[in-house]
């Protein structure tokens, strides 16, 4: 089972109280129950309620009241609506008023754990996006700002889409934080108080995309055995974030471009087309545009998509901002594995991290520190804590020169020794001038300068200008 949750039950019968908080109990969440939309108000004040399960029509306020309520009060609490009668116009009400769910009763126990865990999933990415947003685009605190040139042209881009309704194509590599560029374009328009919802389009199965889109109604193919609205109507109002849109097969590409055109939807087996108004983010990792020359891509859907395009760079090109993702990381991977007292990491070991290329990019530089802090001894990150991937074990630059070799000694003297050798190259390629050289690798002059004095080079080495000399 996924994380505990914090569970409000309202309903006014109390057998019904009595069950569901039994069923969840048994799965690990903490339960508390209300029998009237004020009770549960009441309760949902002290903001510590993570899921309310709640029954639509009740004698003093009715479920889509208390939801209404909720939201205007600005109570942070998923709610899914519960109803004896299967009225689809009930159910978009509910939706409409803030609900993400709503189950016919009686609930099944098994679908209801389903249901608990997926939001369990949801809820647990949203914090971590949140607070890896103020470190990857806009609204960052003071203590994380963004230092790149290129990331503050991302928040600036962000800042400027995110109040239309434009449709937004979001590139870049695997791991650069494409869906939390996204959920800050949501996060920042007039949608915000609006579902979310971000789909996979790789991760569901081909068959299933469609009734996953669009939804179905009851029999509409073996198994449908209850009628299913589908993620667009879920993001009714709000966004709906296609993540590797490139994986959508061509068929369902026609059906995406017709809702982008129409901004309606046919749910599967119904002759009754719904209208949505849903605001489409698309994002992948794929060349989308020499999929459309190679006819794997709607070239109409691509246009469409492209209106305004983003594109997230690699970590590679934006060094600056690793040492505050370092200090976040390390922040979390300190709660996260229990270790007591402050994590820190030694000067050498986070100018590795700094000049390393990170092909994975932040998605990898999460997992190198969470290993680095599981091996730490103290609460302090060592070379020797990094895998062998990180620290520099090759004697040839990229264009095949070569370059000093370690003569020995520990580990820390060997990264020493082959990071002077660095240093000395680039300042020779640079025809002397230290500024350039530390641009070049990518660190701060008066980085390159302690390097070079911990080294002992020779002070008189490829001086250089004496307004180039002088550290920052």
């Amino acid at each position: 089972m996924g994380s505990a949750l914090q569970v409000l039950v309202v309903d006014d019968e109390p057998a019904i109280r009595q069950i569901l908080t039994a069923g969840m109990t048994r799965a690990g969440h903490s339960v508390e129950v209300a029998s009237s939309g004020r009770e549960a108000l009441m309760r949902l004040a002290k903001g510590d309620v993570e899921v309310t399960l709640c029954d639509i029509n009740m004698p003093d306020l009715t479920g889509i009241e208390v939801v209404k309520e909720a939201r205007a009060q600005g109570i942070d609490t998923t709610f899914i609506m519960m109803t004896a009668y299967s009225s689809v116009d009930t159910a978009i009400e509910a939706m409409k008023a803030g609900a993400i769910d709503y189950m016919i009763k009686p609930l099944r126990q098994e679908e209801l754990a389903q249901r608990l865990e997926q939001i369990a999933e949801m809820r647990g990415l949203k914090g971590e996006n949140e607070a890896l947003r103020k470190l990857v685009v806009g609204r960052r605190d003071d203590h994380c700002p963004a230092v790149s040139q290129s990331m503050k042209a991302l928040d600036r881009l962000v800042a400027k889409v995110a109040p239309t309704d434009s449709t937004v194509l979001i590139t870049g590599e695997s791991g650069t934080g494409k869906g939390v560029t996204a959920r800050a374009i949501h996060q920042q328009s007039q949608r915000a108080g609006k579902p979310f919802i971000p789909v996979n389009c790789g991760a569901i199965p081909e068959n299933l995309l469609e009734s996953e889109f669009f939804g179905h109604v009851k029999g509409a193919f073996t198994g449908a055995d209850r009628a299913r609205k589908g993620l667009f109507l879920e993001a009714d109002k709000g966004t709906i974030f296609l993540d590797e849109i490139g994986e959508l097969p061509l068929e369902l590409q026609v059906k995406l471009l017709h809702v982008l055109e129409a901004r309606e939807i046919r749910p599967l087996g119904s002759e009754q087309v719904r209208k949505v108004d849903v605001r489409i983010v698309a994002a992948t990792n794929r060349d989308l545009k020499a999929m459309v020359a190679e006819g794997r891509f709607r070239e109409d859907l691509y246009f469409r998509l492209s209106g305004f395009h983003i594109t997230v760079p690699p970590l590679r090109e934006r060094r600056d901002d690793i040492p505050a993702l370092i200090k976040y990381l390390l922040a979390r991977g300190a709660e996260r594995f229990g270790v007591s007292g402050k994590l820190s990491i030694e000067p050498d070991a986070e100018e590795l991290l700094i000049a390393y290329d990170w092909p994975g990019n932040v998605r990898e530089l999460e997992n190198v520190l969470q290993r680095a802090t599981i091996l730490a001894d103290q609460g302090r990150i060592t070379l020797g804590d990094l895998p062998p991937h990180i620290t520099p074990v090759v004697t040839t630059d990229p264009g095949g020169t070569a370059l000093p070799r370690p003569s020995g000694g520990t580990l820390r003297e060997q990264v020493r020794e082959y990071e002077l050798g660095l240093i000395l190259r680039a300042i020779d390629d640079c025809g002397g001038d230290r500024r350039t050289a530390a641009q070049k690798l990518g660190i701060g002059l008066s980085s390159l300068y302690r390097k070079l004095e911990e080294n002992e080079a020779p002070k008189g080495q490829n001086e250089g200008s004496k307004g180039q000399n002088t550290p920052d």
